[in-house]
């Protein structure tokens, strides 16, 4: 095994998805977006690809955007998608989907979504964005659309900041259990390629559903509010 994957322990855990076994074990991870040459010299669109670690900066997952040219062209960030999310054999853990949805911050009937799997075909949680004129909000609910937790982001006028976060909070806004942030990556990256560094911080006893559920919440909120515009 290479020294900077991380051994994924391999009995089974009550409740807990197949190949979700290690998220059990941590309250934090780090998603790197790899850097895409033909994006960065001439703007062409590809699929997304991430590597998922933990804070040791050992691989944990991979994930990969699975779409056609013609939709990443035309449709830009505010494109469907459909994520796969591998463990180190290759084997599909988790599947996040994104239906196409018209955005307009000025209207409410203009929503993003995601839904999570894991396994594939098994749904454990959605990611539904709230209304708001001014700030980025969202509400996670859990395989049986129940309300679990609130994601909120900083009111508008951020984005020239160099690290962003987007709060987890219970239901009732009161606490905040962990945050999702958008960490700087350095001038010229940030300039040329729209590859981003996002940190994952949760509780550790967090239901591994919402955990991953909560990758799929890093993912929506990278391409709404992140992903370059070719």
């Amino acid at each position: 095994m290479d020294m900077y994957e991380v051994p994924v322990p391999n009995q089974e855990i009550p409740g807990c998805p197949p190949g979700l076994e290690y998220l059990t074990q941590v309250d934090q991870l780090l998603i790197k977006q790899k850097v895409e040459l033909a994006e960065a010299l001439i703007g062409f669109e590809s699929n997304n690809k991430y590597e998922i670690r933990n804070s040791m900066g050992q691989d944990v997952f991979y994930a990969l955007e699975e779409n056609d040219c013609l939709t990443r062209q035309c449709c830009g960030p505010m494109r469907s998608f459909t994520i796969h999310v591998v463990d180190h054999n290759g084997q599909k853990v988790i599947t996040i989907t994104r239906p196409l949805n018209c955005t307009a911050c000025c209207c409410p009937c203009c929503l993003q979504e995601l839904e999570v799997q894991s396994p594939p075909g098994n749904t454990v949680g959605y990611v539904r964005q709230q209304w708001h004129p001014f700030s980025p909000k969202f509400i996670v609910s859990d395989e049986n659309n129940e309300p679990v937790l609130k994601i909120h982001g900083p009111f508008c006028g951020w984005s020239c900041l160099p690290d962003v976060d987007f709060e987890i909070l219970t239901m009732d806004e009161v606490t905040q259990i962990g945050k999702i942030s958008k960490q700087w990556t350095g001038l010229l990256r940030e300039v040329f390629t729209d590859s981003d560094n996002f940190g994952i911080q949760f509780p550790m006893d967090l239901d591994v559903k919402m955990k991953a559920t909560m990758i799929g919440a890093c993912f929506l909120i990278d391409f709404m509010f992140f992903e370059s515009n070719n």
